[in-house]
């Protein structure tokens, strides 16, 4: 037996398996969020209600699994608990009685379709994911909120991470998912995908969505890791459903490339460590090549619906920029910089403005990008945004002025909360 002390130092086998379990529910969660919120949600016709259901089933997991183990298909598991929360949530509400028959035979005959063919019906599961986020995008909901809603109830994000995405307190954010989730209950919006009249309306709002959900997983803004690829998947794979959903949409085809050539990237952007590789440094052989084509064809796809290119079409035409450079020396900067010229007009914002600043430091030198890095300094929407001190360390460094960029690299590795990109910057600082 060891020493007392010794036993005293060791995490004991309940916290080591609670510890584990914990990982093991927080990962479903992530991957199996959306679908769980979704299938719940075509049950009881009730978002909030449904995402309390889903969270009510995790709690049960985290509750019940140390003891029991990890069933076989964690994902059912929640899938059926949550959809018995449901049940359970009805019954106390004497006005949704009638419902409880109803959602009762709706659970029983799922459980026995699945129990028969071996498998979930996959094809249910998705129309599901896509109704849910047509609901959280309706018109109904000011357009941050719905993109705030959708971003919990589909990326599983949590609203610190949501704040962050969008350089806004987390309590803005919060309130406005609890704002949206009342008044798509008040207002009884239908869990349906919209027909074709309506259509047009709502999917710019959905576009918008998907991306930023793509985004949080390209580059997380908070945690220790900095790539989710589980989000950068469930985004690409929105994004193609929606391409098939509205395939005149030139937009719809133009976000599905941007996120095809950006995901090419992804086995390259960080190292054996998870820690980021720069764009410049990175091994371009490891780029997924059938990702990329399926990008540049998406993208010639959105080319040849015509009218001018919106702002996805541009990012995609940027994004392919950098994939037919198969060295760093070889990329069209100028280019680039032209095509963020016409970016700014399309959809002008500090953000876009900083990477044109980025890329015209590229293509006609570091002072050229450096005068229009200065110039965005006083803009209250990048004040907090860490990307800006680190453009500024990176022009000035290339300009001999070190102490200067040692100090913005600093501030920038102060602005951020994602542990690894902070630490990527304090070794630039050094």
């Amino acid at each position: 037996m060891p020493p007392a002390r010794e036993r005293a130092e060791r995490p004991s086998t309940s916290a080591r398996v609670q510890a584990e379990v914990a990982r093991v529910v927080e990962a479903v969660w992530r991957l199996e969020s959306a679908r769980l919120v979704g299938a719940v949600t075509r049950l009881v016709r009730d978002v909030g209600l449904a995402e309390d259901c889903a969270n009510d089933a995790l709690v049960a997991a985290l509750q019940e699994w140390p003891a029991t183990g990890v069933p076989e298909n964690p994902a059912g598991w929640l899938m059926t608990t949550a959809k018995h929360r449901a049940i359970d949530r009805l019954r106390r509400d004497d006005r949704l009685a009638d419902n409880v028959r109803q959602l009762g035979r709706a659970v029983a005959d799922e459980q026995s379709a699945a129990i028969h063919s071996g498998a979930p019906d996959v094809e249910a599961v998705e129309d599901d994911v896509l109704r849910l986020i047509f609901v959280a995008c309706h018109p109904v909901l000011p357009t941050p909120s719905r993109v705030a809603l959708t971003l919990r109830l589909l990326g599983g994000l949590t609203t610190d991470e949501i704040a962050r995405a969008f350089l806004v307190p987390e309590s803005t954010v919060a309130q406005r998912i609890v704002r949206a989730k009342k008044t798509l209950a008040d207002k009884r919006i239908p869990f349906e995908v919209p027909g074709p009249d309506a259509l047009q309306e709502r999917l710019g709002s959905v576009l918008e969505v998907v991306y930023l959900v793509f985004n949080e997983g390209y580059a997380a803004t908070a945690g220790e890791h900095w790539l989710r690829p589980e989000l950068c998947r469930e985004a690409l794979r929105l994004g193609r459903m929606l391409a098939e959903l509205a395939p005149t949409e030139p937009e719809a085809h133009g976000l599905v490339a941007l996120m095809e050539l950006q995901a090419s990237r992804l086995r390259a952007r960080v190292d054996t460590d998870g820690r980021p590789i720069r764009l410049a440094d990175q091994n371009r052989g490891r780029w997924d090549q059938l990702l990329i084509q399926r990008g540049f064809a998406a993208l010639l796809r959105a080319g040849r619906l015509g009218g001018p290119p919106g702002p996805y079409m541009l990012q995609a035409a940027i994004a392919a920029c950098h994939a037919r450079a198969h060295d760093p020396d070889e990329t069209d900067w100028a280019a680039i910089a032209s095509l963020y010229e016409s970016l700014v007009r399309v959809s002008p914002s500090p953000v876009v403005e900083l990477n044109r600043a980025v890329a015209v430091g590229m293509a006609y030198g570091p002072e050229a990008g450096l005068s229009l890095v200065d110039a965005l300094v006083s803009q209250p929407q990048l004040r907090t945004y860490p990307l800006l001190p680190a453009a500024r360390g990176e022009l000035l460094s290339r300009l001999g002025r070190l102490s200067e960029a040692r100090a913005e690299f600093r501030r920038a590795a102060s602005l951020t909360a994602n542990e690894r990109e902070r630490d990527v910057l304090l070794a630039r600082a050094e």
